[in-house]
């Protein structure tokens, strides 16, 4: 279990699932053989695989305690769900729950959960089955969803979507059907749908950081003189950083999501911000330095094992 403090805030990390996902190149698109070779020493052995040319990530809450309060950042993939657009994934069965209460975090003690945006891997342990019936796994928490993407997602809007850009596209988008059904719409009743800035507590506030999806946002922490941005997918790999014009293939919005990176990348490398991605593998934050009008990765720490 890793976990460390910025500040007043204390930080844990909870894994849900970590593994190879799919090729390299097909999770990020515009990248090359040169660039993780080249790298390699960054990405081996928790982002990529050299052998085998295969890209390795992790599903992963993070759960801040912050001013007497749990909040959970992302929850994962989550059990028992019908996911056709990603087969590796598609019912599911893990410990999460276990591995939470191992973090000393029962259920009933959450107090806010965070999706930073809308993905089967970010809101999927939002609800569990019942009884054959989606209810939320955190009783007493107030869910903080983007307003955008919720409007985005939900299903009696998707005549107003752009066309898909191909067939795995076509497929992602279907898939979310199931993902609003089950993930999203058992927990409207105690949500918040979040648009501009929200202030979480002194500590947390949630900012938008659109590209990825329309409404995806980030976390901000300041607490004393520490500093964290905890950035969803706006990062998938560490290739990213050193070329952060190199988007996913989840990105809905290539243009915007580049754009949203680089500022990041930016601020987090001028006011010394640790930048924590969602599905890093390994010790799953990073400090971010400039090279020149380029970005590289510093030390992976505080957050190491």
């Amino acid at each position: 279990m890793q976990r460390f403090q910025l500040g007043d805030v204390e930080i844990t990390k909870v894994v849900e699932w970590q593994g190879e996902i799919a090729p390299a190149r097909s999770i990020v698109p515009d990248s090359t053989d040169r660039v993780w070779k080249e790298h390699e020493s960054l990405l081996v052995p928790d982002h990529y695989d050299p052998r085998t040319g295969m890209y390795r990530g992790a599903a992963q809450t993070w759960v801040l305690r912050s001013e007497g309060k749990i909040v959970l950042v992302d929850t994962g993939v989550g059990n028992d769900r019908h996911r056709p657009q990603m087969p590796l994934f598609d019912h599911l069965s893990t410990d999460f729950l276990d591995r939470l209460a191992e973090a000393g975090v029962r259920p009933e003690q959450v107090d806010v959960v965070i999706n930073t945006h809308i993905h089967y891997d970010h809101v999927g342990w939002n609800t569990r089955l019942r009884d054959g019936v989606w209810t939320p796994t955190f009783p007493n928490a107030t869910y903080l969803i983007p307003k955008t993407d919720q409007v985005y997602f939900d299903p009696r809007n998707a005549h107003r979507r752009r066309a898909p850009r191909d067939e795995q596209e076509r497929r992602r988008f279907e898939g979310s059907r199931f993902v609003y059904a089950d993930s999203i719409a058992p927990v409207l009743g105690r949500a918040v749908l979040w648009e501009g800035a929200y202030r979480i507590d002194g500590n947390l506030s949630l900012e938008p950081a659109p590209g990825h999806t329309p409404g995806s946002g980030i976390v901000r922490l300041s607490s004393g003189s520490d500093r964290a941005v905890f950035v969803g997918d706006v990062l998938h790999s560490p290739v990213q950083i050193v070329e952060p014009d190199w988007n996913s293939c989840f990105c809905e919005d290539p243009g915007r999501a580049a754009a949203t990176r680089r500022a990041l990348l930016e601020r987090a490398a001028d006011e010394r911000e640790l930048v924590v991605p969602a599905h890093f593998g390994g010790a799953g934050a990073v400090w971010v330095r400039r090279e020149g009008s380029r970005y590289a990765v510093a030390p992976w720490e505080p957050a190491a094992p």
